[in-house]
């Protein structure tokens, strides 16, 4: 770990990445259920669409290996053949390519720290596109900047984001609020509670947790409740 550099999280930019931001402000649940690459599950592939899951991956990274926020980048890379790379202090880096297909990172999942033959389609250099990469467009997609306010705020922060996201996604499922109030509701929820609980101060544990997750979540509703009246 002492000798990375900079971690890059690749994100295929879900069913808008080529969409402008007033088309993005009319999608529609259904619209933001259809991925282009990965073949998810309803809630996922919305996040996916919002970059919230990226977002949160971008926690993660932080939290479990000890990176800094500058350590951690974000690229939309559209064939979602790539799925991360690790650069270190010597300028190599190592990436994790392989088909867009779930069952490959769940088979090594439930195999770890073994590799199993599996029946799955293998990655094709001859066959495939050519690879691109580009930064994300942090206007249309607001939630990549607002994991790195989590990042800078600290303590129990993360939680209050995982939570105003998951509320907001009900939202826009129920059509009370549209794709991009999303944001605007994480947002404003982070503001509050973790102004209300000093989030950078408050020990990291499970009741503590619980007690945010709810408190997150009921002002979050409120939001939303506020919005659509």
């Amino acid at each position: 770990v002492n000798s990375i550099d900079r971690v890059i999280l690749t994100a295929s930019g879900g069913a808008f990445r080529d969409w402008t931001i007033e088309e993005i402000a009319k999608a529609t649940p259904e619209q933001a259920s259809t991925h282009p690459n990965w073949n998810m599950g309803q809630r996922i592939t919305i996040d996916s669409a919002s970059m919230f899951n990226k977002a949160l991956e971008v926690i993660e990274a932080k939290e479990l290996f000890n990176l800094t926020a500058k350590q951690i980048e974000v690229l939309v890379h559209p064939q979602s053949l790539v799925h991360a790379i690790v650069g270190f202090c010597d300028g190599g880096m190592l990436a994790h390519l392989g088909p867009p297909d779930m069952r490959h990172a769940i088979g090594y999942a439930l195999n770890y720290p073994n590799r199993k033959t599996l029946p799955l389609e293998k990655l094709d250099f001859t066959k495939s596109s050519p690879l691109t990469f580009v930064e994300p467009d942090k206007e249309r997609f607001p939630a990549i900047s607002l994991a790195y306010d989590v990042m800078a705020l600290g303590g129990i922060s993360g939680a209050v984001f995982n939570a105003a996201k998951e509320t907001a996604l009900d939202g826009f499922l129920a059509k009370q609020i549209g794709f991009l109030e999303m944001s605007i509701i994480v947002e404003k929820t982070i503001a509050e509670i973790c102004h209300l609980k000093n989030c950078h101060k408050t020990e990291i544990c499970l009741s503590n947790i619980l007690d945010i997750d709810s408190l997150s979540r009921n002002f979050a509703a409120e939001l939303i409740q506020m919005q659509g009246s």
